[in-house]
């Protein structure tokens, strides 16, 4: 549908393939069945390297959409749906304090009552989840950053070299922002 309206706004005529699922799109495009896929920049990267000749593929630095992507989980774990919308919230949060894999620790030390909070020194956020209280501290020495994340996996860090664009957080420029962790 995204195709469709940029072509039919541009004036252009094409003929879509459509196939039942990504994995048969993405061999089609892969076998020259077809000339072009649309997707999210993150899974045409990914997708990308596993094409037979990843090198001979670009992809248009054009947005045709922008549509949230995020974390799911299942229907009817509500525990699991909080733990999981913490911790994705705490990744950017954590950013935005500017809390990393190596200062998260010393954030305990912090006289900001919202780092305190969101570190697990006070307030009851983990525990009311069943959680450490700490959880946040534990995650982001483990893993980082939202930032730390995406630049060792999609970023300047990783094979793909993405730019941040709208993945960066709303004080420089993108989208990403947590709420209050409380």
């Amino acid at each position: 549908l995204n195709l469709t309206d940029q072509f039919r706004q541009r004036g252009v005529s094409f003929e879509p393939v459509v196939f039942q699922d990504a994995d048969a799109g993405y061999a089609a495009y892969d076998e020259g069945r077809c000339e072009g896929f649309t997707s999210d920049k993150s899974q045409l990267i990914a997708r990308r390297s596993t094409l037979s000749e990843p090198d001979a593929h670009i992809l248009l630095e054009a947005t045709m959409s922008k549509e949230p992507l995020g974390p799911v989980t299942i229907n009817n774990d509500s525990a699991w749906f909080d733990t999981v919308k913490w911790v994705t919230y705490g990744l950017i949060q954590a950013e935005e304090f500017g809390l990393t894999s190596d200062t998260i620790e010393a954030a305990a030390g912090n006289e900001d009552p919202n780092i305190l909070r969101f570190v697990g020194a006070e307030g009851t956020l983990g525990t009311d989840m069943g959680l450490p209280n700490d959880f946040m501290l534990r995650a982001i020495k483990h893993v980082g950053n939202y930032g730390e994340i995406f630049e060792r996996n999609l970023g300047k860090d990783s094979q793909f070299e993405l730019d941040r664009g709208q993945n960066a957080l709303w004080t420089d420029g993108g989208l990403m922002y947590a709420p209050p962790f409380r």
